[in-house]
């Protein structure tokens, strides 16, 4: 299991960029599952604080908030109250009338995302999902 005890929170900002420069596509999904966890999160955060949710639709945000459920919640990285607060967090952005505007939602799935990479490293291919729109 990972432990983020010894990591700032710069720390987690200098991987998050790394990621976001090496993985996430200008469009599209990822080739990589870290480069889709990352433009998963800053998706929703986009359409939350950008658009209040006014473009929320089952076929892009509630897919991401899925996948981000999926990979987040493994249990060979994070322990039982990680899973819980992870799950706690995604269920509260997935709630579409009422966009979650504050950053620290956001920031600590994006960490979760960095310990994830650093736990199962940069050759984890995605398998694009045809079903979704963003």
């Amino acid at each position: 299991m990972i432990s983020n005890l010894t990591f700032s929170q710069e720390d987690y900002l200098e991987k998050g960029k790394y990621i976001w420069q090496h993985f996430v596509p200008k469009s599209g999904q990822a080739e990589f599952v870290q480069g889709e966890l990352l433009r998963a999160i800053e998706k929703l955060r986009d359409e939350a604080l950008r658009n209040g949710n006014g473009n929320f639709n089952e076929k892009c945000h509630e897919i991401l908030i899925q996948y981000l459920r999926e990979k987040l919640t493994d249990k060979e990285i994070f322990d039982n109250k990680t899973i819980q607060q992870i799950k706690k967090d995604l269920k509260r952005l997935n709630i579409e009338n009422q966009p979650y505007t504050d950053d620290d939602i956001y920031d600590r799935i994006s960490n979760r995302i960095v310990d994830w990479y650093l736990y199962y490293g940069e050759q984890i291919k995605h398998k694009k999902n045809s079903k979704l729109y963003c």
